[in-house]
Formats: C-alpha cells, sequence, structure tokens
C-alpha cells in the first residue's frame, strides 16, 4: 500500500512540522440558527402589519386607507418631508463645509455646536418652542421644530467625510481651470453622495416616527394619529391601516436610499500620505459665516437649553424632589441597562456572521433587522401589544416585551458597532492563539472578545442613548405604574404643567450630551483623524 505524499492533508489530521487545524470557537451552524431566529423575531412588526391588512379584508381596508383623513395626513406628510429633507441637507452641507474646508474662526468649537442639537428630543425641543410662543403650530411649526432637531443627522457624517476627503481631488480641478465654487458643485459635492443620502434616510425616518414633538404643537401626522385612535379604539382597524401606510412609507425611504448610492467608488486607491487640507480664506464672509453659525446654534440649542433651564429655575428646590423624579431616573437607567445589554448580546451573531462569513445569507439577515428598526417604534409597540395580547396574554405589559420592543428598534446600533469591533480583530489571531495551546473558546474570549469589547460597549451606550429618549413604545408597552424621564416629562408636559416637566428635560439633555459628543468623535476617527 502506497501512501500520496502529494495529496492534502484531511481535516483534523496533522502533517510534519504543521499542527491542527485552528477550530471557530462556535459551531458557525449554531451561530446561523441563531441569527435565523433573531432574524424571524425581528419581522414580527412587518409580519402584524401584514396580517391585520389582510384580516380586515380588502374592502374594508380600500376604504380606510382611501378615507379623506388619509389623504390629509398624506399631505401633512409629503409637504413636511419636501421642505425639512432639503433645509437639513442645506444646513448640514454648509456647517460641514465652512467647518471642514474654510479659514473659519473658531472652526474646532463650531464643529462641536453644530452637533450640539442631536443632544436635545425632539420633543423637547418642541416645548420650549411653545414655551416661547404659545401660539405655535401647524405645517410650518412642524417644518421649523424638525430642522433644528434633525439637522446634525446630516451634518455629522458630511463633516466625517469631508475631513477625510483627499484634496488632491480639488488641487486637480483647480489646475483644469476650475474656481472655487465650481470645484465645489462639480468635484467635492459628488463626494458628499452616500453621507447626503445617509442623513437624508435618518431625517426622514424620524420624520415619520416622531410623535411627542408634533402632537406638541397639534401638528397631525400618521404617528400621532395612530396614537389617538390606538387610544379611541385600542387597536382599530383604522389604526391598523395608518400603521401599514406608515410602514409602506419607510419601505420606499429605504429603497430610494439604496437607489441613490449610485456604483460609483468613493475611495482612494493606492498608498501614499494623503495631501493636507487646503482651507479657502472667507475673506469678507468671515462675518456672515459667523452670524450665520451662531443663529443657527441658538435656535437650534441655545433656545431649548434656556426655556429647560428658566423653566427648572422656577420650579427652584422644591421641582427636585427625590420622590418625584428619582424613580423615573432609576427606571430609565435600569431600563437603559437591561435594554442595552440584551440589543449587544442579540447582535453578537449576526455581527459574526458578516465578518467571519461574509455573502448574501448574512446580508440577508442583517437587511431584516434594518428594516424592522426603520419602522416607527409606535408600530412596533402595537405588533407587540397584539401578539402579547392574542398569543402571550401573560406577558402583556410586562418589562420583557418593553426590553424586546427596545432590541428591535434599536439593534443596528449595537450590530454596525460590533461588526466594526470583530472586523478591527481578524480571526489569524484566534487560530495565532491556539497555535500556542489555547482551546478555541478560551482564545475567542481572550483574544477576539477582549478587542471587540470597546466597540460593544460603544454600542451598547449608544443604544441606552436611545432608550433614555423614547417615548411611544414605552408610553404603549410599559408595565402599569412605571415611570421614565420621557413619559414623567410627557405627561407633565401635556398637562401644561412646564416647571414640573423642566426636571425631566435637564435629566435627558444631560444624559444625552455625553453620547452625542462621543457619537461626533467617533464618526472623526472613522473618517480617519
Amino acid at each position: 500500500m502506497t501512501t500520496d505524499l502529494s495529496a492534502p492533508p484531511r481535516q483534523g489530521t496533522t502533517t510534519a512540522g504543521r499542527g491542527k487545524r485552528p477550530r471557530p470557537p462556535f459551531g458557525v451552524s449554531a451561530v446561523s440558527i441563531l441569527a435565523v431566529l433573531i432574524a424571524l423575531f425581528s419581522l414580527v412588526p412587518l409580519g402584524y402589519v401584514a396580517y391585520m391588512t389582510v384580516a380586515t379584508g380588502w374592502d374594508t381596508a380600500v376604504a380606510l386607507i382611501l378615507r379623506p383623513r388619509v389623504g390629509e395626513l398624506l399631505l401633512n406628510t409629503l409637504l413636511l418631508m419636501a421642505a425639512t429633507i432639503p433645509l437639513c441637507l442645506l444646513l448640514g452641507v454648509a456647517g460641514a463645509w465652512l467647518v471642514e474646508r474654510t479659514k473659519l474662526r473658531g472652526h474646532r468649537i463650531w464643529a462641536v455646536l453644530l452637533a450640539a442639537p442631536l443632544a436635545i428630543p425632539a420633543f423637547v425641543n418642541s416645548y420650549a418652542w411653545v414655551s416661547a410662543i404659545p401660539s405655535l403650530g401647524g405645517l410650518g411649526s412642524g417644518i421649523l421644530i424638525s430642522t433644528l432637531s434633525y439637522f446634525p443627522l446630516v451634518y455629522i457624517p458630511a463633516a466625517a467625510t469631508l475631513s477625510r476627503l483627499d484634496p488632491a481631488i480639488e488641487q486637480s480641478s483647480a489646475a483644469l481651470g476650475l474656481g472655487a465654487w465650481r470645484s465645489f458643485f462639480r468635484v467635492v459635492l459628488p463626494q458628499l453622495r452616500i453621507a447626503m443620502t445617509g442623513g437624508a434616510l435618518l431625517v426622514g425616518l424620524h420624520l415619520l416616527a416622531e410623535y411627542g414633538a408634533f402632537a406638541m404643537i397639534r401638528f397631525d401626522t400618521f404617528t400621532t394619529a395612530i396614537m389617538t385612535q390606538y387610544r379611541s379604539t385600542f387597536n382599530g382597524a383604522a389604526g391598523n391601516m395608518l400603521a401599514s401606510v406608515l410602514v409602506f412609507f419607510c419601505l420606499l425611504l429605504l429603497m430610494a436610499e439604496v437607489r441613490s448610492r449610485g456604483t460609483a467608488r468613493y475611495a482612494r486607491i493606492g498608498s501614499g500620505a494623503q495631501a493636507k487640507a487646503l482651507r479657502l480664506p472667507l475673506h469678507a464672509y468671515q462675518v456672515p459665516a459667523q452670524l450665520f453659525l451662531l443663529a443657527l446654534t441658538a435656535l437650534a440649542f441655545g433656545l431649548p437649553l434656556y426655556y429647560v433651564l428658566r423653566w427648572t429655575a422656577a420650579g427652584g428646590a422644591g421641582a427636585w424632589t427625590a420622590a418625584e423624579f428619582l424613580p423615573a431616573l432609576l427606571a430609565t437607567f435600569w431600563y437603559g441597562l437591561a435594554g442595552a445589554a440584551a440589543t449587544t448580546v442579540v447582535a453578537f451573531p449576526m455581527a459574526y456572521l458578516a465578518v467571519r462569513r461574509p455573502g448574501w445569507f448574512s446580508k440577508t439577515l442583517e437587511l431584516s433587522n434594518y428594516v424592522t428598526s426603520s419602522m416607527p417604534g409606535i408600530v412596533v409597540a402595537l405588533a407587540f401589544v397584539t401578539v402579547s395580547i392574542r398569543v402571550v396574554p401573560g406577558i402583556y405589559q410586562t418589562a420583557g416585551v418593553l426590553v424586546a420592543a427596545y432590541v428591535l428598534l434599536f439593534l443596528p446600533r449595537a450590530l454596525v458597532n460590533l461588526r466594526a469591533g470583530l472586523a478591527q480583530a481578524p480571526k489569524e489571531l484566534d487560530e495565532a492563539a491556539q497555535a500556542l495551546g489555547k482551546p478555541p473558546l478560551l482564545a475567542f474570549i481572550q483574544v477576539t472578545l477582549r478587542l471587540t469589547a470597546p466597540a460593544a460597549a460603544g454600542g451598547a451606550a449608544l443604544v441606552f442613548l436611545a432608550i433614555a429618549n423614547e417615548l411611544t413604545a414605552t408610553l404603549l408597552l410599559s408595565p402599569n405604574g412605571t415611570r421614565t424621564l420621557a413619559t414623567e416629562f410627557w405627561i407633565k408636559s401635556s398637562e401644561i404643567d412646564y416647571v414640573g416637566a423642566a426636571p425631566y428635560a435637564l435629566l435627558m439633555i444631560l444624559l444625552s450630551a455625553p453620547m452625542t459628543y462621543l457619537l461626533f468623535q467617533q464618526s472623526k476617527k472613522v473618517a480617519g483623524q
């Protein structure tokens, strides 16, 4: 019997000078099964919308969707988005260009101040503007508050993209005879395409999901109408049909964003140091630029903060009694902690497959989570209300159901961070540790998990921030007697008790500010600074 020395060794065998082939710390099939189960779970809200639409019946569904009230809400939504998204793009890109590409005095300070409005929840912003102008209401007010609340969602990615954009392309355009403005519109602006479309998607999804900000100024949208319908008829057919229209809008936004990305390449190929960015002098435009940024930050950040502090001071020390705000603060903290931990754990199997086993399978599973997270909190909450009442009645209005809703709403925040962390800890490090005698699971824990921990912590922090400011799902799903900062603020502000609501608004801002700064700094690091 002869042995073919040229044949490759079988898996699990050894050859001279070579050890056992390193094994993955988990069975890939086990991780895949977990990821599939998570993806199926994340599709519960979409399945709820489809089921309720079918259960309503075609004739009834058409009659409910085509009624005049839906046309009014549709017009409000289209006008709101048609005005707010372009304004956010204009303000976000203009601010990013001034900060990153001009000799703007104090540009480092302005860079942080333009991101600061993101620390103020939109419904707190609305509360401040109603305090300043009690008669505020209608479409114009909705556009004003939405634009001031959401333009940082465009500014942050646009500033990050400009900070890493190689100025050599601008130098080349200048050498070809293009002036500064023509170079910006023909060369720089196309490079911002992904940042702008991504920011516009986020703004659009926020506009569809926002409830508190619009309810406070008496501006009707699909979300406010669904909440009103839910409170009057408890999950009636009319509210379900409004939810189906809202989900349809969300899916349209996702598809539009994917198509608008295009197929152009935006990465620089080749080695070598990137040239230092050349900042354009503003000359006579220095003062107008400063005044523009001052007015923008004053309206978006200064005015809300002023009125929150003013109402807080008006309440005096009595507004800070522990019996009033301590239960809400503790509930917010514990729900945020539980939701952040659960979301990070649930996101891990998908992140692991996306990095270690990339392909159509992992991308499909990941997409299912993005579809669900794009839905407004009220739709997710209605799905859990229906499922918990009809399928598992014992879990209705329990803490577990609320945490599960948080997981579905904010899973991508943890998923994106975990995916980046795992990508920075390649599997070769696991293999090297195993070659040194470490068992596969121990090698994974001591090497990969340790390197991924900072990214996981960052994702958990962003989820915690989102939960601390979440309103609609918490209002519908929280157990009886549960009080969070967001719900207590909403209850008191709805009763026109602005003094009583102010401490809760201030605490939400204080919780949000560090996370907003962390998000801004992280975007700069990703940009290569």
